[in-house]
């Protein structure tokens, strides 16, 4: 069973950093742990890709994992890269000599999560940066895997009071299918009783109009504020 993702123990411990005055990356940074989970997932999503029902019948299977240390502008983390019985699995998420994590790539996987990006928006960046190696299934079971996280931030619950909630929109030009538009990012802060601020949630859509902050205002209502 794949063990659960702890956000509340990585929020905590991000909240006694900056409470101490600690940077919350590099080394035993609080945001290397939330790195590795999602990469992990990205890993075996495109395990789950390679074994096809073809790869099934010729006899290849899971054949356990291999550790290795990753050094991310986040901090050292560990990855488990899967292992298959023919050993023609080949990931390109983090190929099997590297070491070391790309600046862009690590720093968008945060943005990406702490966005609440689309399947579709993420599968589109993946493939956009990762170039057509990765095939439109390996990216769809990768975001398969990675949605729950990016879920489990989204829809967290949230305290039912704060004293001030700043709510603005952020226009971001981004490439769409070939094109650039412009995007509107939807951006709530709430600060708390205790005096600490709080990223309440980021929300993408095309332009910023009375209706979206509507619904904006309804899911902070959901999740109990």
């Amino acid at each position: 069973m794949k063990e659960e993702f702890d956000f509340e123990s990585i929020k905590n411990k991000a909240i006694e950093q900056l409470k101490a005055g600690k940077p919350l990356l590099g080394k035993d940074g609080a945001f290397a742990p939330l790195l590795e989970s999602i990469l992990n997932a990205a890993l075996e999503g495109e395990m789950d890709a390679h074994l096809t029902d073809e790869e099934r019948q010729l006899g290849n299977r899971r054949n356990g994992k291999m550790q290795k240390q990753v050094q991310t502008p986040l901090g050292e983390v560990t990855v488990s890269i899967p292992r298959d019985r023919n050993s023609s699995f080949e990931p390109q998420f983090i190929k099997k000599r590297e070491t070391i994590l790309a600046e862009g790539v690590a720093d968008r996987i945060i943005g990406l999560y702490a966005l609440g990006n689309s399947t579709r928006e993420i599968s589109d960046w993946m493939e956009e940066n990762l170039g057509n190696r990765v095939s439109a299934e390996t990216i769809s079971s990768i975001t398969d895997r990675v949605l729950p996280e990016i879920k489990a931030w989204r829809f967290r619950t949230l305290d039912p009071v704060y004293l001030i909630v700043w709510m603005d929109g952020i226009v971001f030009k981004v490439r769409d299918n070939g094109k650039i538009i412009n995007k509107t990012v939807y951006l709530c802060v709430g600060l708390k009783q205790n005096g600490l601020k709080e990223v309440l949630g980021m929300w993408v859509g095309k332009s910023e109009s009375s209706s979206f902050w509507m619904g904006v205002l309804t899911d902070l209502k959901a999740r109990g504020v």
